[in-house]
């Protein structure tokens, strides 16, 4: 998996069987990342905006190298047999999401089956765009049959670079479960922190955030975008949350004399208001516990204003309930890669808004 913070390739080994009412049990036997150097991140970062037909073909087999190196480092570290994977789950990296139109994910699977010697299944999102979904959030299927509580109502909140909440019946009934994007993560975070320190990828520990105060004025004035009031089913991305639109918070902040920190801190505050006011408005179902993963959940200035934001639904990391956070959707992708394998459906339509369940997904044989 490798998100839209690109921080660099989550990769676990997990081992699925049938568990009872409909659920699936999970074994997570090994976990790692690879984060990326410099300058693979500026590939990845300038693909966003713009490139040559020969920079896109170029990294999307670099790219398929890289997820083959963090393929096979954790499947050495779980000790596991190629020859006992059924297949390679690979998400890729996503360069462009046009909510109802189109969708396209990068990093080439057959580069990952002649590496890996392993049948590769990719392209995950593209089936339920084309059966009029938004192709996200697709992590709504491992919420409900993996990560479900048995007796209450439950939300799954994801902070990547995009930030999305799963709502989860008890048992996990997945045509009861609704998803959608609540806006930025830590896109905004961590683009705003790299544009005023440059020898910086993002807040370590919210370290410079803490130091700051949010301008609450200008947290306002961006929460006024029509995303943030849109009914779901809907996502977003970097198409939105993206360089010019850091180069817009950070010209206004100093406008209206923000300090550097002050800026870091109000790019806080904006994910921290987003969550909670998308929980007031589209959360009708009884969730008093939200569990909250990703690499945003690590930022603890984020978490804490999340806590404060998201009142009186309690916040939790996902790690207390169950195995490193930073592992889910790397786990979420690998549960799609299975339920290919096993021919069944891997869209959750009442999230994505899609015509109905789809198989998701491509395979390229070893």
């Amino acid at each position: 998996m490798s998100g839209t913070s690109l921080d660099g390739i989550s990769a676990a080994v997990a081992r699925f069987s049938d568990g009872a009412d409909g659920r699936i049990d999970v074994d997570l036997l090994a976990y790692s990342s690879r984060a990326y150097t410099s300058a693979e991140r500026t590939r990845l970062s300038a693909a966003l905006g713009g490139g040559t037909p020969a920079e896109y073909c170029r990294l999307n087999f670099d790219l398929g190298n890289w997820l083959a190196d963090a393929a096979i480092q954790v499947m050495a570290d779980a000790g596991v047999a190629r020859s006992d994977i059924a297949a390679v789950a690979s998400h890729g990296q996503t360069i462009w999401h046009e909510p109802g139109h189109s969708t396209w994910q990068t990093g080439e699977p057959a580069v990952i089956a002649e590496r890996t010697g392993i049948d590769v299944v990719s392209d995950f999102r593209v089936r339920d765009v084309a059966a009029g979904g938004h192709g996200a959030p697709l992590v709504s299927i491992a919420d409900a049959l993996l990560f479900s509580s048995a007796t209450e109502w439950r939300g799954l909140q994801n902070l990547g670079g995009i930030g999305n909440i799963s709502v989860v019946p008890p048992g996990g009934k997945a045509e009861s479960v609704r998803a959608f994007d609540t806006g930025p993560g830590v896109a905004v975070i961590d683009g705003v922190t790299h544009a005023l320190h440059p020898e910086l990828a993002f807040d370590v520990d919210g370290k410079l955030a803490k130091a700051g105060r949010a301008n609450m004025q200008i947290v306002s004035e961006l929460l006024g975008h029509p995303y943030f009031t849109m009914d779901p089913p809907k996502s977003t991305g970097r198409e939105l949350f993206n360089s010019d639109y850091v180069q817009k918070l950070i010209s206004t902040a100093r406008a209206l004399g923000a300090s550097d920190n002050d800026i870091i801190a109000t790019a806080v505050q904006l994910t921290a208001e987003s969550v909670g006011d998308a929980y007031r408005r589209f959360i009708a179902e009884p969730v008093k516990e939200v569990l909250v993963s990703g690499g945003g959940a690590k930022n603890p200035a984020l978490f804490a204003a999340i806590e404060r934001a998201a009142a009186p639904i309690r916040v939790r990391h996902f790690d207390e309930v169950y195995f490193d956070g930073e592992a889910k959707e790397a786990v979420a992708f690998a549960l799609l890669g299975y339920l290919h394998v096993m021919k069944r459906p891997g869209n959750v339509p009442s999230a994505t808004g899609a015509r109905g369940q789809r198989p998701l997904g491509k395979r390229t044989p070893a």
